[in-house]
């Protein structure tokens, strides 16, 4: 009974992370897939009609309109008598068959669609082109009037992010490395005490230190330069990355460590020999954490990097300039931001064996 009943729990929560996995992914894949459709399609269907599903399907057949009639009476066709009103919505005259009053009550026509199984399967990569390589794009408007309007270069946002965000992960994992071992395996006056206060500054909201770093900035002119973002990411990101590795290298074998220090070897080469081929699965873990908050981060690039030199500007501020300009249109929208998913995802699946590891570092001892 103890088996059947650990079974039956077991299979429950599969079950549940199962529906929680799909519903979590379900807005993933609707945004992927709009980011592929024509611009037509996206802003008058959904994405999920790429899936097989019964829709009205125009049959291309045009029936005669009944002439005389008026806007205020009652208008039959065969066996059906309804305003014009509600033949311009459609009427399913008949199990499957739906005609629909197109145009005026004069000029108009009635046109023929059933119902049937279809699928919107148009696919394009039209997106994609105008946002990440900034082609040019024509639009048509009412009065038949063709428009050119120019794409949405992202490359430059896209290479100015690499740029931001790969020595912004490399440099607080390198200074919180060196901390963290100081803090394990060295002895020097204060050194609890500096661990406390380490610590503390994790509590920190990161938006009072904003102001005052920006007028240090602007004295020292480091205002919109790589330079200071990146020592204003490494600053807000190393209590984490010292708590987090600290609690890993604190945990490594002793044994192996004395068996170093009785062979001669210095801090440094056991640091570099040992310790961190040792802490990767630590330092993989942060560096997952670290490379999502800057890559996504918006508040501290706009702070330090400032919206006046486009040439500067990081993949989250265009993402933000693009809502504002162009946030009617949804098919450049999902591309941009599938776009922006792209990195983050790859870095994430290719680290995520030692996610875990790293995450319990240090949580069990004995």
């Amino acid at each position: 009974m103890q088996m059947r009943a650990k079974g039956r729990a077991i299979l429950f929560v599969n079950v549940v992370l199962l529906i929680v996995v799909f519903l979590w992914t379900i807005p993933t894949l609707g945004l992927l897939i709009s980011s592929f459709r024509p611009e037509d399609q996206v802003k008058t269907t959904g994405w999920w009609t790429v899936l097989p599903h019964q829709a009205w399907v125009n049959t291309g057949e045009v029936l005669e309109i009944p002439a005389g009639q008026t806007r205020d009476a009652p208008i039959t066709i065969g066996s059906v008598t309804a305003t014009f009103a509600e033949w311009q919505a459609g009427i399913e005259i008949e199990p499957g068959v739906k005609l629909t009053w197109v145009g005026n009550l004069r000029t108009g026509r009635l046109e023929k669609a059933e119902r049937q199984w279809t699928a919107n399967t148009t696919l394009t990569l039209e997106n994609y082109n105008q946002v990440l390589a900034g082609k040019d794009y024509e639009i048509q408007d009412a009065e038949g009037n063709v428009r050119r309007i120019p794409g949405e270069n992202f490359n430059g946002a896209f290479l100015n992010s690499i740029t931001v965000t790969i020595p912004a992960t490399i440099i607080p994992i390198l200074i919180a490395a060196f901390a963290a071992y100081g803090f394990a395996w060295m002895t020097f006056p204060g050194r609890r005490f500096l661990f406390i206060v380490v610590v503390a500054l994790l509590v920190v909201p990161l938006q009072i230190a904003l102001i005052p770093i920006l007028r240090d900035y602007v004295a020292l002119e480091l205002n919109g330069t790589y330079l200071g973002i990146w020592l204003a990411h490494t600053g807000f990101g190393l209590p984490l990355a010292t708590y987090l590795l600290y609690n890993y290298i604190s945990q490594l074998p002793r044994e192996v460590l004395e068996s170093a220090f009785i062979d001669g070897a210095s801090h440094f080469t056991i640091f570099v020999r040992l310790v961190l081929p040792l802490s990767v699965p630590a330092l993989a873990s942060f560096a997952i954490f670290q490379f999502l908050w800057v890559w996504n981060d918006y508040l501290v690039a706009l702070i330090f990097m400032g919206i006046t030199n486009q040439d500067q500007q990081v993949l989250t501020m265009r993402i933000a300039g693009l809502v504002g300009s162009r946030g009617q249109d949804w098919h450049l929208l999902t591309a941009a931001a599938f776009i922006s998913m792209m990195v983050p995802l790859a870095v994430f699946f290719g680290l995520q064996r030692y996610f875990v590891r790293g995450l319990m570092a240090g949580s069990v001892k004995g």
